[in-house]
């Protein structure tokens, strides 16, 4: 019945210029299924916006929870990293990082250019587009060139492994011209009605069926779901673990999108979407609690202990905006000196609050409760 609504790609084989531009009918997303969901979706964003809108160290948000969404969301493109690997890189930030954890870095770095970009500009456009892509992959790269023949093929290793599943709109005046079509919809909520939720989820389709780029179109995307939330005022900061259900829900969430362009179930993808937000909203706001309980907990213990310390509370702010600290972090910090700064890391590795590593040579300090709440 939908079918009539949307006109869906009829050869997986070739390019799906025709690719219908948005918006689509109302009809393939106005159910009751959908509305009962989106109200828990919207109701578990909201809690988890209030909730971290109000916590005075935001630095705790941006560095740790960015960087394991980061993370997740490259571990969904085969991209692995252990969390020891990228909070070491995270805690360097040097030119020797390579590997696994320089491409996660890459996609937090696509994070906060894209968020800074539209903090400026207001509105999405082409060359935030290109710019994520090109964070991301460390290229000057644009919009796929005409000769570029591009296709999606099934993962795995059963008998309909490396078959063509989809293959995208082709030629760069066609792809520019959905993109343009894509950011209308995105920026214009007076010409295209309709909750900023249900929005996103039919944008990022739209987005993922374009594949605009030679490379890294779902890590593009992924960020893109994230602005779209802070653009609109939804989150204040870009802290969903979005891409964490999409990585326990993987082989759902890609027959959802072949299920939208191959027979126009536009329902169940929406309803993927708004079960990732919800999930996700809910797992974040947990996080965010149970950090803040620990923070506090291990800070007032440090005023009560006979072993000293001088700025209790800004030693706690800065050992919880990263699971890995150095002399270095507190001293650039302007807290302690050189030694008082080891003095005090190596008592509470005493406490057993923090825990000594040797790495490459160099000592770092891990938080054993953040790194344990951020790894589960």
């Amino acid at each position: 019945m939908q079918k009539q609504y949307y006109q869906i790609n009829p050869d997986r084989n070739i390019p799906w210029n025709n690719l219908p531009l948005l918006p689509i009918n109302e009809e393939l997303y106005q159910t009751i299924e959908i509305l009962n969901k989106l109200g828990d979706a919207k109701a578990a964003l909201a809690r988890l916006h209030g909730r971290s809108a109000i916590i005075p160290n935001q630095g705790l948000l941006i560095n740790s929870i960015s960087l394991q969404e980061a993370k997740i969301s490259n571990a969904i493109e085969n991209i692995f990293t252990t969390d020891d690997e990228l909070y070491k890189a995270f805690s360097d930030q040097n030119s020797e990082i390579s590997g696994a954890p320089k491409e996660v870095l890459r996609y937090r770095e696509a994070l906060w250019t894209g968020y800074n970009y539209l903090k400026e500009s207001k509105k999405f456009n082409l060359d935030y587009l290109i710019r994520i892509f090109q964070e991301i992959k460390q290229t000057k790269d644009g919009i796929r060139p005409d000769f570029l023949n591009t296709c999606i093929k099934s993962g795995g290793s059963g008998p309909n492994s490396g078959q063509v599943i989809y293959t995208p709109p082709k030629g760069a005046d066609i792809i520019k011209k959905k993109l343009d079509n894509l950011i209308m919809f995105i920026n214009d909520d007076d010409e295209f009605k309709m909750d900023h939720l249900l929005k996103m989820a039919i944008a990022h389709f739209q987005f993922e069926a374009i594949h605009p780029f030679r490379d890294g179109n779902g890590r593009a995307g992924r960020v893109l779901n994230i602005h779209y939330l802070t653009n609109k005022g939804l989150l204040d900061v870009p802290i969903l673990f979005l891409s964490r259900y999409i990585l326990d829900h993987k082989d759902d969430y890609y027959s959802s999108l072949m299920g939208v362009s191959q027979r126009a179930d536009w329902k169940n993808w929406i309803l993927f979407m708004l079960r990732a937000v919800e999930s996700t909203s809910i797992i974040t706001y947990n996080k965010i609690n149970e950090i803040i309980s620990v923070k506090d907990s291990i800070q007032n213990y440090l005023k009560k202990d006979i072993r000293k310390f001088r700025k209790p509370e800004s030693l706690i702010e800065t050992l919880f905006t990263q699971p890995f600290t150095k002399v270095k972090h507190l001293t650039d910090a302007g807290i302690y000196a050189e030694n008082t700064a080891r003095e005090y890391l190596n008592k509470l590795c005493e406490m057993q609050i923090l825990e000594k590593k040797e790495i490459g040579g160099h000592h770092y300090y891990l938080n054993l409760e953040l790194y344990r709440i951020l790894s589960e």
